[in-house]
C-alpha cells in the first residue's frame, strides 16, 4: 500500500516532456488505477512542477498555505526549483534527502544546502513519517511502520550513498 493512501495525503506528480523523455517513473503507475493515486499527474517541460496544472488541483484542495513534500529527480534543476517556488507561494517545504537523486551525485548536496538556506526543511524520509503522524497510537501508525521496515535497507543504502558526497 502507498503512503499517501495510508495517512490520506495529495499526491502530485509531473513528467518531464513524456513524449521526448519517456515516463519518470513507470513503477509508480501514475495513471492506472493500481498505482499512486494522484491529485494531479501534468506533463511539463517547465523545471519547475508549480506549473498551472499542479496549481489549479492543488487549489482545488482549499488553496491554503500548506505543508508540501518535494522528492524527485535532478535534485538541482526540478526539486530546487519546484521548492523554491513553494515557498514564494507561503507554503512550507519538506525535501527528503533520501528522495532526490541527480545524475551528478555531487548536485545534491549544493542543492540541499541551498534548500535548506532558503527556508525549506531537509529531512529523511523516515524522520518526515514518524512527524506527520506525531503517535504511534493513530489508526494508520501499523501501515506506516510497515512500509518503513520494507524499505529500511533500500533508505539506508540511499543515506550512505548520500553521506559519502
Amino acid at each position: 500500500m502507498c503512503l499517501g493512501k495510508i495517512l490520506n495525503i495529495p499526491v502530485f506528480a509531473t513528467t518531464q516532456q513524456r513524449a521526448k523523455l519517456g515516463e519518470t517513473c513507470s513503477e509508480l503507475g501514475l495513471d492506472s488505477s493500481d498505482g499512486i493515486a494522484t491529485k494531479a499527474h501534468a506533463d511539463k517541460s517547465a523545471f519547475s512542477m508549480w506549473i498551472p496544472d499542479v496549481q489549479s488541483a492543488f487549489k482545488s484542495l482549499g488553496g491554503e498555505k500548506r505543508e508540501v513534500v518535494v522528492v524527485g529527480i535532478e535534485s538541482h534543476i526540478c526539486v530546487t526549483q519546484t521548492t523554491l517556488d513553494l515557498l514564494r507561494e507561503g507554503h512550507k517545504v519538506y525535501v527528503l534527502a533520501d528522495g532526490v537523486s541527480s545524475c551528478n551525485k555531487e548536485e545534491v548536496p549544493i542543492a540541499l544546502a541551498r534548500l535548506r538556506a532558503e527556508g525549506a526543511v531537509v529531512t529523511t524520509s523516515e524522520s518526515w513519517l514518524y512527524e506527520c503522524m506525531g503517535d504511534a497510537g493513530i489508526p494508520e501508525f501499523r501501515g506506516i511502520a510497515g512500509l518503513v521496515k520494507e524499505f529500511k535497507s533500500s533508505t539506508k543504502e540511499g543515506l550512505q550513498a548520500l553521506a559519502k558526497i
